[in-house]
């Protein structure tokens, strides 16, 4: 192999080596290692059983999601946009006494909706609005997921009017009350003003706090969960 050969190869396997590094360093730039853990909190864990235990590859997948959305600005709310989804909301709660499946289908909707609204990607986009939920509601974002998955499971089956358990794969009655009071917590975090924090906490930070503050608005009246049908 010619000098010229041997000049070439080295500089390709050099700049091949170069590459690898930068990507490797702006994946954690973005948030690697502890920072995505603590910007994440609980969606960090749920990436790394996603990947079998595999923290590096749940960080590159979570710093891809800060990459892509980690700029996103969240707009504001009119009040009377507000008062309509809280409006939707109670309803959708109200109705859970006589329809859980269709209550809980709906607040699957609403957050979709609320979302769309407040600048996210658009709720027929589903996976990639979730992406980017996590990244600014990390701590809240897992009740969407149950609410969706359960959206879309087909209500079937006999229910035990004991346990409330459903015995041919549709959901049990407080399997959906428990995810109707998870998603509450994001519901209400999109319902407040656009949240410029003045103490430059990062978001998993913020939202931790409110979600505290706010915590006793997510327990829902007793009826919701005790008199549905067939609990």
């Amino acid at each position: 192999m010619s000098t010229g050969w041997i000049i070439a190869l080295i500089v390709i396997v050099v700049a091949v080596a170069l590459v690898v590094a930068a990507l490797t360093l702006r994946g954690r730039g973005a948030g690697g290692g502890r920072d995505l853990r603590r910007r994440f909190g609980p969606e960090y864990d749920r990436a790394v059983a996603r990947h079998d235990g595999d923290a590096n590859a749940a960080e590159r997948e979570l710093a891809e999601r800060v990459e892509r959305h980690g700029e996103l600005r969240e707009r504001p709310l009119e009040p009377a946009e507000r008062e309509r989804f809280e409006a939707r909301w109670t309803a959708a709660q109200e109705r859970f006494v006589d329809s859980p499946q269709d209550a809980v289908t709906e607040a699957d909707r609403l957050l979709a909706e609320l979302a769309g609204v407040r600048g996210f990607p658009d709720g027929g986009q589903y996976e990639e609005q979730l992406a980017a939920l996590s990244v600014h509601h990390a701590h809240h974002v897992h009740g969407y997921r149950r609410v969706h998955r359960i959206a879309g499971t087909p209500a079937s089956g006999a229910q035990d009017g004991r346990t409330g358990a459903v015995q041919d794969g549709g959901a049990a009655t407080e399997e959906m009350r428990e995810a109707m009071v998870e998603a509450r917590a994001l519901f209400d975090d999109l319902l407040r003003p656009a949240r410029d924090d003045r103490h430059g906490r990062p978001p998993a930070e913020r939202t931790r706090t409110t979600a505290r503050a706010g915590s006793g608005r997510l327990h829902l009246p007793a009826a919701f969960g005790r008199h549905a049908k067939g609990s």
